[in-house]
């Protein structure tokens, strides 16, 4: 089999680029300082709560049509502005938030039919699984087994009039929705579609920690669907 990996909805193989996966197995960098105390043995850990991005690397090579496909991949890596899907046959039940900033450089073969290079993406530490990309519905209380280690920051679509949602031990008050708001605990925002609903709520934004958490609502709210969004290292 042939390994590629798929950037921003496009799949490199589709522009003749292959790749070699030893640069896609590493883990980010926890966010700490160390700070030395005179007199105290041992540094002091400041820990900052977060992980580093980390690079990716990809061995790439084209085969043949290197001229043509070396431009329309170029083309392609570079177009993007900011976080892109990124994934590849290596990890398929996995994907990154990344974007290639460059450079490109290709090592050519003979008579420049083929060519190699290193491909590297800046990419945000997190693996996210893609089994907690699927909503899942619920008209009433329901529990959720997070099988990673991580806490996962939710997106929780609430439909209804207003009411109560909890989340764990995180409780938020909704003040009026119209059909439907929009969650999201990592952005910490609310809103339906492109209109702002943060004045519409209160409280806290739903963490799902390791382990299992019951989710439950009240009022005037008839269902959820809720993208757990689960993720690891």
């Amino acid at each position: 089999m042939l390994n590629f990996f798929e950037y921003a909805g496009k799949r490199s193989n589709n522009f003749g680029l292959y790749i070699s996966g030893g640069g896609t197995y590493g883990a980010p960098q926890r966010d700490i300082e160390t700070v030395s105390i005179p007199g105290r043995n041992g540094d002091l850990i400041i820990d900052n709560g977060r992980f580093n991005n980390i690079t990716v690397t990809y061995s790439a090579y084209i085969r043949r049509d290197f001229r043509k496909l070396a431009d329309a991949a170029r083309a392609w890596l570079l177009s993007q502005a900011g976080y892109a899907r990124l994934e590849d046959t290596y990890n398929p039940g996995y994907y990154r938030l990344g974007i290639f900033t460059g450079p490109l450089d290709f090592a050519t073969r003979f008579l420049n039919l083929g060519g190699e290079c290193d491909l590297s993406f800046n990419c945000k530490p997190q693996r996210f699984l893609k089994s907690g990309e699927a909503a899942i519905e619920a008209t009433g209380p329901l529990q959720l087994h997070n099988p990673t280690l991580y806490p996962a920051l939710p997106l929780i679509r609430v439909y209804g009039a207003s009411g109560t949602l909890t989340v764990g031990n995180d409780i938020m008050q909704i003040s009026e929705i119209d059909e439907y708001i929009d969650i999201d605990s990592d952005t910490q925002n609310a809103y339906k579609g492109v209109t702002n609903c943060n004045p519409d709520i209160s409280g806290a934004f739903g963490t799902l920690p390791a382990g299992q958490t019951g989710i439950s609502f009240s009022g005037d709210i008839t269902k959820i669907e809720i993208k757990p969004r689960w993720w690891t290292l």
